[in-house]
Order: C-alpha cells, then structure tokens, then sequence
C-alpha cells in the first residue's frame, strides 16, 4: 500500500507527458495542413535501377534537418524502400504508405549525417531534396548496407539528369 500512491502518480505524469507528445504531434500536423500531400507511386511505372532497401528516416523542411513534417504522415520512420522508375522517386514506406517524387520536383541528391531522430556517421543518410507544392523538402534514407548508399546516390542523379 505504501508504494501505490507514488506508482499511481508516476503512472499519472507519464500519462501526462504522452498526452502532451500525441497533443504537440497533433498540433505540428494541423500547422501544416496547407501542405499538399506528396503524388502517390504511378501503378506499373518501369523500374529503372535496383532498388535501395533500408530506413526511412523523416521527411523535414530544406535546410532544417529539425524541423520534421508530420503532415501527411511524412515525419514517421518506418522500414522502406526506395525506386527509382520512370515517373520519378519512389518510396516505399512500411505500414505508412508509399509516395512519389516526380524528376520534375527533384531538387538534389546528397549525403548527410543526419536528421531528426537519426543521426549517423558522417554521409550515412541519402538526403534526397525535392519540392512539394511551394515547400522546399529533404527526405532522408539509411540504406542497409553502406556500400549501396553511393550506387543509390548516382543512380538517382544519373536519371534525374537523363529525364530532364
């Protein structure tokens, strides 16, 4: 009996300190509620280069590895795939849903250390910059092996250069 009450009020706080997360998340969300939601994969699109298989990290603002985009379900990090097709970009979320970049919206695609929720070795993400309506992005990708990191990254400025 003597340790209910301080098990019930450390219950109670992290209670209070999950509410306050899904509150915050909730509110980042319906901030950014102008923000189109990303073009779906085109069904049947050729796939133009081997996939790269790994982690996808979060989706932030261009410049701002902080600031995460939760609209549209962008800032959660999940398994995923990235292909390269004819209509562009492709990734392929885990459980979240898949969405495209189209070549026309590709702004970049470079290494980085990190973003939000993951930080890595120096250039251990692929940090692939594109524009979504008047909103410049990066998304950043963890391959699963770190040999295919460079061979996704030329893949994609190879065919971007190729579908201009």
């Amino acid at each position: 009996m003597e340790r209910l009450i301080p098990t019930l009020a450390l219950l109670a706080v992290a209670g209070l300190v999950f509410a306050a997360m899904w509150w915050g998340w909730r509110r980042r969300a319906r901030a950014q509620h102008s923000l189109p939601a990303p073009a779906a994969a085109v069904e049947g699109s050729e796939v133009l280069a081997e996939p790269g298989e790994g982690m996808y990290v979060a989706t932030t603002t261009a410049g701002d590895p902080y600031d995460r985009i939760a609209a549209h379900r962008l800032g959660l990090r999940t398994s995923a795939t990235v292909v390269p097709t004819r209509a562009g970009v492709v990734v392929d979320r885990a459980g979240t849903g898949d969405f495209l970049i189209p070549w026309s919206d590709l702004t970049g695609v470079r290494t980085g250390q990190g973003m939000i929720g993951k930080f890595v070795e120096p250039d251990g993400l692929v940090v692939i910059g594109w524009q979504l309506g008047r909103t410049r992005l990066e998304t950043g990708f963890r391959t699963r092996a770190a040999a295919d990191r460079t061979a996704l990254i030329e893949t994609i400025r190879r065919l971007h250069q190729e579908e201009r």
